[in-house]
C-alpha cells in the first residue's frame, strides 16, 4: 500500500500512524525518497531507484532509522545514491559488497601467505609478523580493510609515538599490505590510508668505539679465550660460603663466540652473516667470503688480513658453518650471552654488537677512504646508507682548515717574530 506523494517533513512523519500492513510515503520533491512505516509502527528513510533505466527492476536501499537519522540526513544520503545510479553505481549492490569485503584479519593472513613468506627472509618474516600481532591487529583485526581511515592510522601511529623507530616501521607495514591489497584489487584502486602520514624523526644510534675502547675490547677477548673472564657475584649472598675462590670464579668463553666478535668488529659485516658463513663461502687465498643471501641481496665479503688470521686460527670443529653451533646442521643462534660477559669485562655499557659494524665504518670514513669504498665494504645498496657516516670523512677538511689557519697565524704573527 503506498501513500500519494507528499514532502516528507517532520510533522508529516510523525503523524503517520502504524496500519494492518507495511506502507510506503513517497516524497513530492525528490523521486524514489520515501518514509516506510511497519505495522509495529517502526519508520525507516527509504530510497527506490532502478539501475540501468526504466526497464531494469526496482531497487531498494534503507537510509536509517527515524529517530537515528534526521529528515535533512536522509535526503542527503538519498541525493547522494541517485546522483553514484547516474554514473553507473549500484547503491544496493555496493553495500552488499563492502559487507563482504574483507577484514584487515584476513587479508593480512594472505598477505603473510602469499606474499611476505615466499618472498622475504626468515628475520622479516618474523619482524612483519609481530608489527601485525602486537600492534595492528589488535585495534584492526575485524574491521574492513577498505573501511581504515587515515584519522584510524594516525591514532595508532600517536600512540605510538615514545617508540618513534616502532610507530615508523608499523606504518611501513601497513603501507606495504595495503599496497598489495592495492594489487589484489581487495581495495579500491589507489586506496592506502597510511599515505600522506608524517613519519617521526628517528634519533640515530651509532656508536663508534674510540681507540681506548678498541684496547679494552682487545684485552677483554684475549682474557676470556685464555684465563676467562671473572664472574660477577654477591658475596653478600645467602650462598655466598658455597663460591668457588676468588681465583677460581672464571669462565672462558667458546672460541667460536670470541671469533665471532673479531670478525664482527675486522670485517664491519652483520650479525647473521657472521653466524650463517660457511666454509664453503670463504676463500681463504683470494681473501673473500660470498655471502649468497645477506640482507641486501648476494654479497661479496673482504677479508682483512687480520680477519684472514682469525679464520685460519679456528679449528673446525663444524664441518658446515664457521662459528660452530650446538649442532651441525644449525648455525649458532646469538652472541648474546658471551657480548655481554665481554663488554661488561672491557666496561662497554650499552654498546651493542651491531656498534661493532659501525665502528669499523667510522674507521674508514676518518681515514678519508671515500664513503663508495666504505659502503661497498658494508655492503650497502644505496649510497644514502652510507651517507651517514659523512661527517666522519673530516681528513680533508682538516688538511684545508689546517693549511688557512697556518697562513692566517703567520700573518698575525709576523711582527712578533722580528
Amino acid at each position: 500500500m503506498s501513500d500519494n506523494p507528499t514532502k516528507l517533513t517532520k510533522r508529516i512523519i510523525d503523524l503517520a500512524g502504524p496500519r494492518g500492513r507495511r506502507y510506503e510515503i513517497w516524497d513530492a520533491e525528490l523521486k524514489g525518497f520515501g518514509l516506510r512505516v511497519e505495522p509495529s509502527g517502526l519508520k525507516s528513510f527509504i530510497l527506490r531507484y532502478r539501475p540501468g533505466g526504466r526497464r531494469a527492476a526496482k531497487r531498494f536501499v534503507n537510509l536509517g532509522r527515524y529517530g537515528a537519522v534526521t529528515p535533512d540526513e536522509a535526503r542527503r544520503q538519498a541525493r547522494e545514491h541517485l546522483g553514484a545510479v547516474a554514473r553507473g553505481v549500484d547503491p544496493a549492490q555496493e553495500r552488499a559488497r563492502k559487507r563482504a569485503a574483507a577484514t584487515i584479519g584476513e587479508v593480512a593472513q594472505r598477505f603473510i601467505d602469499e606474499h611476505v613468506v615466499p618472498k622475504r627472509k626468515a628475520s622479516t618474516i618474523a619482524s612483519y609478523r609481530h608489527a601485525f600481532d602486537a600492534h595492528i591487529l589488535p585495534d584492526f583485526r575485524s574491521r574492513q580493510a577498505e573501511a581504515i581511515t587515515r584519522a584510524d592510522v594516525a591514532r595508532l601511529h600517536h600512540r605510538l609515538e615514545d617508540r618513534p623507530a616502532t610507530a615508523n616501521y608499523v606504518m611501513a607495514v601497513l603501507s606495504s599490505l595495503y599496497s598489495w591489497c592495492d594489487r589484489q584489487g581487495l581495495v579500491p584502486d589507489g586506496y592506502n590510508p597510511v599515505t600522506r602520514l608524517e613519519r617521526y624523526r628517528e634519533q640515530g644510534r651509532e656508536r663508534y668505539l674510540t681507540s681506548a675502547e678498541l684496547t679494552r675490547l682487545g684485552d677483554a677477548l684475549r682474557e676470556a679465550e685464555t684465563t676467562g673472564v671473572p664472574w660477577q657475584v654477591d658475596e653478600t649472598g645467602p650462598g655466598a660460603k658455597h663460591l668457588a675462590k676468588p681465583e677460581n670464579r672464571r669462565t672462558v668463553l667458546d672460541p667460536g663466540a670470541v671469533a665471532a666478535i673479531r670478525l664482527l668488529i675486522l670485517t664491519g659485516a652483520r650479525l647473521r652473516e657472521i653466524l650463517h658463513l660457511r666454509w664453503n663461502e670463504v676463500d681463504v687465498e683470494r681473501g673473500l667470503a660470498f655471502l649468497p643471501d645477506s640482507k641486501t641481496g648476494r654479497k661479496t665479503l673482504v677479508l682483512s688480513r687480520a680477519a684472514i688470521r682469525v679464520l685460519q686460527a679456528l679449528p673446525r670443529t663444524n664441518p658446515t658453518f664457521v662459528i660452530a653451533g650446538n649442532k651441525d646442521e644449525k648455525p649458532r643462534a646469538d652472541l648474546n650471552k658471551p657480548w655481554r660477559a665481554v663488554r661488561q669485562r672491557a666496561n662497554l655499557p650499552g654498546v651493542r654488537l651491531h656498534d661493532l659494524r659501525h665502528t669499523f665504518a667510522s674507521i674508514g670514513a676518518g681515514a678519508s677512504l671515500g664513503l663508495p669504498i666504505v659502503g661497498k665494504l658494508l655492503g650497502h645498496s644505496q649510497p644514502e646508507t652510507t651517507a651517514r657516516y659523512a661527517h666522519l670523512d673530516a681528513s680533508p677538511l682538516r688538511q684545508a682548515a689546517d693549511l688557512i689557519g697556518d697562513k692566517i697565524d703567520d700573518s698575525l704573527d709576523r711582527n712578533a717574530a722580528r
